[in-house]
Parts: C-alpha cells; sequence; structure tokens
C-alpha cells in the first residue's frame, strides 16, 4: 500500500454510517479498500507504459481515476474530518461515489434531503432511478420527494431568511461567501463534470466547461455586483415637499426549478444572483440529473454558508408543483419544456407570484448571400449539434437563400461528418448520446414524420452502427424542409438540422420570427446588414456571426420561448423588490 496515501491520522472512533449502516470498522475498511484501488490502479498504469497507443490512452484514463481516488482520499483524511454539518452519510456517499466506480460511472444512491444544512432523511419511500444514458445501466438513484419535505426544505429556506444572517448581512459579505462558493465548486470541477456525463450523456470535455468552469465565472460575476450594489438611494420628492429613500431588498424565498440539459449552469444561472441579492434557495433539478445537485450542497457547506440558504430537494414535476404552491416561497425560477413552463406559470399566476421562465426554443440562423459559408458552417456546426442538440437556443432552422442551398447542405453535412460519437467520458468524444431512450424515441418519430412530410435526410438520420448500447443518434441535417412542416415549427431538442431555402431577407426574418423567441442568428459578410435584421427579430438573444451568450448581459426569451431574463444586473434585479420610504424635509 502507497505510504503517502494512507491517512495521517487513525481513523478510530468514527461514527456508525446510517447510509449504508456500516460503523467505525466498516467505514475504516472502506477507506482501506480506497487505497488498495489508487496501488492497483497504478500497478495497471505502470504496465501499460511502454504499450500501445490505445494502452497510453488507457494509461492516461487510469492516471486520472488515480487522480480522483487520492483526492478523495485527502478529504476523507483524517478520520472522516471534512465539512460542517454533513452528517457521516454524505461522507459514506463520496466512498461510493469514488470507490464503487467503473471508469467514471458511479453508484450512488440517497435516500435525503438536504435541508437546514444537513442531509435528512426523505419521507418518500420512493425513489428515481437514474440511467447512464450511454451505458443503458443504472448510475443511482434519489428520493421522489413528497410534500413532507419540500415543506421541511421551505422552512428552512424561509427561517433562514427571517432571521436575516444571510438577507440583512452585508452584500459585501454575500459577495465573500460567492466567491467561496465558486472556489468550493471549483476543486469539484472533475466529480461534478463526470457525474453529470453519467447522468445524461454530455462529452466530458464539454461537461467540465458548462457544469464547472461556466458556474463558477456566473458565481464570480455576481460576487462584483453584489460588492458594488448600492442597497439605498436616496430622491428628492416629486410631489411632496420632502425626499424618499427607496431602498432594493431581497424577495425572500426563491426556488429554482433546473433543466436536465446543462444541469449546474442552469441551476447557478438563478442561484447565483438570487444568492447575490439575499435570496434563500429551494433547488429541485431535473429528475434525471439529481445525483449532481448533491455537490452542490457538499460545495455550499464547503464554502460555509450559513443552515438553511442553500436547501434541495429531488422528484418529479409533481415536487416542482408542490413548491411553486408552497405559501412559503415568495419568487419561482424554472427552465425545462414549455408544457411544463406553464403549468408552473399557471400555479405562480394563481398564488400572485412572481416567476421567471426559460422555455427554449426553435432558433433560427439566417445566412445571407454574402456570407462565408465554411465560416457559418463550423459555428454551426456546434451550435446545431453541441451536446448532441440539446440545447435551448441550438440553430435547429438553417435559413439559405436558394443560390447557397447546395453549397449550405454540403457544408453542414461535412459538420455532422466529423463529429466523434462515442463513450461521452473519452477525451476525443465531440457527440454523447440523447439523455435517455425517450428523448431519443422522440427524435426519431420527428425526423420520421419530417420524412413523411417531404424532408430528405442528407445526413445522419439513424441509430449509429457502433456503440451499440446507449442511446445514441447520428447528427442529421434533413434538406426540403419548409417552414409549415412540424418539424421546422416545433422544438426538436435533438442532433437535427433542418435547412430551409427564402427568396429575400424579407422572407428570412419572417419565417425566422415564427415561433419560438429566445435566440436567433444572422451570417453575413457585412455586420451593419447583421445588426438591421437584429432589430427586425422578435426574439430575446441576437447574435450577428457568432452565438454566445454573454453572462453580463440579460439572456432569455420571448412568447413561447418565456419571461425574465438570466445573466446581467438584470437576472438579479428578478431577486430584488423595492420599498419607498416617504421622508419629510429636513428643518
Amino acid at each position: 500500500m502507497p505510504a503517502d496515501v494512507r491517512p495521517q491520522g487513525n481513523t478510530e472512533g468514527i461514527p456508525r454510517c446510517p447510509h449504508c449502516g456500516a460503523a467505525a470498522g466498516g467505514a475504516a475498511a472502506a477507506l482501506d479498500a480506497l487505497y488498495r484501488e489508487v496501488a492497483r490502479l497504478r500497478e495497471q498504469a505502470q504496465a501499460l507504459a511502454d504499450s500501445t497507443a490505445d494502452a497510453k490512452a488507457r494509461q492516461a484514463e487510469l492516471e486520472r481515476e488515480v487522480r480522483l481516488l487520492r483526492e478523495t482520499v485527502a478529504r476523507l483524511r483524517g478520520g472522516f474530518v471534512m465539512l460542517r454539518g454533513l452528517d457521516i452519510s454524505s461522507l459514506c456517499a463520496q466512498i461510493i461515489r469514488h470507490f464503487h466506480t467503473e471508469r467514471g460511472r458511479p453508484l450512488l444512491e440517497y435516500r435525503d434531503i438536504y435541508a437546514g444544512g444537513r442531509l435528512v432523511g426523505s419521507a418518500s419511500p420512493d425513489v428515481i432511478t437514474i440511467i447512464n444514458p450511454a451505458t443503458e445501466e443504472v448510475v443511482g438513484a434519489v428520493p421522489a420527494a413528497v410534500g413532507v419535505d419540500v415543506d421541511r426544505a421551505v422552512r428552512s429556506a424561509r427561517r433562514a431568511f427571517d432571521d436575516g444572517q444571510w438577507s440583512t448581512c452585508h452584500p459585501a459579505d454575500r459577495a465573500d461567501a460567492l466567491e467561496r462558493l465558486a472556489a468550493a465548486l471549483e476543486a469539484r470541477t472533475e466529480e461534478a463534470a463526470r457525474l453529470v456525463t453519467a447522468e445524461m450523456g454530455m462529452p466530458i470535455a464539454y461537461s467540465r466547461q458548462h457544469n464547472a468552469a461556466a458556474p463558477c465565472a456566473i458565481l464570480r460575476y455576481y460576487a462584483k455586483l453584489a460588492r458594488d450594489m448600492d442597497t439605498e438611494e436616496t430622491r428628492t420628492a416629486v410631489s411632496f415637499a420632502g425626499r424618499t429613500v427607496v431602498r432594493r431588498e431581497p424577495a425572500g424565498v426563491a426556488a429554482v426549478i433546473a433543466s436536465w440539459n446543462y444541469p449546474i449552469m442552469l441551476a447557478f444561472s438563478q442561484l447565483a444572483p438570487a444568492l447575490a441579492a439575499g435570496c434563500t434557495i429551494v433547488l429541485k433539478p431535473a429528475a434525471a440529473t439529481s445525483l449532481s445537485a448533491y455537490i452542490l450542497a457538499e460545495a455550499f457547506e464547503a464554502a460555509d454558508f450559513p443552515p438553511g440558504v442553500f436547501n434541495l430537494v429531488t422528484g418529479t414535476h409533481q415536487a416542482a408543483g408542490m413548491l411553486a404552491r408552497h405559501p412559503g416561497v415568495d419568487t419561482v425560477a424554472f427552465s425545462g419544456p414549455a408544457k411544463q413552463g406553464r403549468w408552473i406559470a399557471s400555479i405562480c399566476g394563481a398564488e400572485l407570484k412572481p416567476a421567471s421562465l426559460e422555455l427554449g426554443g426553435q432558433s433560427a440562423a439566417i445566412v445571407l448571400d454574402d456570407a462565408d459559408l465554411g465560416k457559418a458552417a463550423a459555428s454551426l456546426g456546434g451550435l446545431c449539434f453541441a451536446n448532441s442538440g440539446q440545447t435551448c437556443f441550438a440553430m435547429s432552422r438553417v435559413l439559405v437563400p436558394e443560390q447557397l442551398y447546395d453549397d449550405a447542405l454540403d457544408a453542414l453535412t461535412s459538420q455532422a461528418g466529423s463529429l466523434v460519437i462515442g463513450d461521452p467520458l473519452a477525451e476525443s468524444t465531440t457527440m454523447g448520446p440523447l439523455a435517455s431512450s425517450r428523448r431519443r424515441a422522440d427524435v426519431e418519430c420527428r425526423v420520421r414524420a419530417g420524412v413523411t412530410s417531404g424532408a430528405r435526410v442528407v445526413a445522419g438520420g439513424r441509430r449509429p452502427a457502433s456503440p451499440v448500447r446507449g442511446y445514441f443518434y447520428e447528427p442529421t441535417v434533413l434538406a426540403d424542409v419548409t417552414p409549415v412542416m412540424p418539424i421546422a415549427q416545433e422544438e426538436i431538442c435533438g442532433p437535427v438540422a433542418t435547412v430551409i431555402r427564402y427568396r429575400d431577407e424579407a422572407e428570412a426574418v419572417a419565417f425566422a420570427n415564427d415561433g419560438f423567441g429566445l435566440a436567433a442568428t444572422v451570417w453575413t459578410g457585412d455586420p451593419q446588414r447583421g445588426l438591421d435584421i437584429a432589430r427586425q427579430a422578435r426574439v430575446g438573444t441576437f447574435g450577428v456571426n457568432v452565438y454566445e451568450p454573454d453572462i453580463g448581459s440579460p439572456w432569455g426569451g420571448r412568447g413561447a420561448s418565456g419571461r425574465g431574463s438570466a445573466y446581467g444586473p438584470e437576472g438579479m434585479a428578478a431577486y430584488l423588490t423595492t420599498k419607498s420610504v416617504f421622508l419629510p424635509s429636513f428643518p
């Protein structure tokens, strides 16, 4: 056993683990097994050192696993002393997450919600089983929360808000906490990225960016806004002889209901501004990506947030409805399908509760006749197919003038063919599976319906020959699509680009404005011409020769794509309320 990975202190006196029932000896034995796993992996890696290229790739993968295991050993070193408030069940979960791992595919089961700064046993007898979409194997399970669980989490958030420790502290203190949280999440980059990949199939390199780097950047941006925030402004009264102090105060308890396609980034797009404003939180992640949310609880603990500021419940859409309806919740943020968003909006409307809704779209990319097709196609390849097309702003409608149509088809087909489909944990993979069997079946159904309506498949349109297991689907390009076809009007949420002809700019803009209102782009050799088209587009966000959401600017949709904005100062404004205090003139 390598001496450099053994704990320096002894492991005597470890409490019994309620997560698995293991006594102190059992937990210590689990640590010993963890050390032996490190040694075994090292031996395998060294044996492959002078072998073939494939073996060297496996060696690199084994070395990464060694680093992950060593990090866990370091975190658990000294008798499981780790984070304030997390009971031994969470520590046991960490061992399970790393020790019971086959090439990064963990088996992890939680029976707890997170409320009041600790894991608390769920009142629900039911669990949600989470399946790895690349292997079709069980990743783990989480509670299907019931009303008692939701009520406990909301009450914890309410107490934490009302006691004022967080809601009335100086904004600079909240900024410090957000920066600590960013550092804690950053320290868990690999763990978070690999777990999200296991949950929904995002390629690992993409997962590191969107489930760690981007959330950390969002936290640090809102930390700066909080640090610079003025909570009071004094104005000379207009209607009487005196003055008015306008206060900006946190809205209260925020329920954040996050989607599955970018689970950690979408959660923090609302968590960060809400926390910066002084709100307390109850997070309800998507059922399919609930395991990774427990890493957030660990990060909040490591960042020393007051108990109850962050709370977590897992479950189905029913738990989301309970949250939105709960009288202790003051404001709701939802990201997900339009149908569920309308339902959440109806609940909030009945309760006279503000709601921010990010409902996705079927975005259009207008390629003008002066565009550089090579550059446009290179960008559109990512905007159509990244994350297997499971992106709310995916440019799935590509509008092309007649004279460029065939060349545009060839360019997009080339982009689709350049993608590497395979194990999403492999660094070389650029396209993983769809997130579930249901998601793939839905995409297949839509493509078949498109072909029946007259569309023509020029790339993809089928399951790949390899991998055999997993919910994979080839990147697909459809030609001869018309704007009235359902596949051009309904959100696909899969790796499908529909290519549509247009006669002139006016028709292209009309096509782009027909439907959802989240995003659009234009591709042109003349940026001013592109800006003119941007002014005509009825969408919340628009890109000229680029599309990259900016965390310093508002990002949100119109119409069927929802209401409200994430990012920018506007994102934090949604979690602040104003109070006017009327004062007489000084004598």
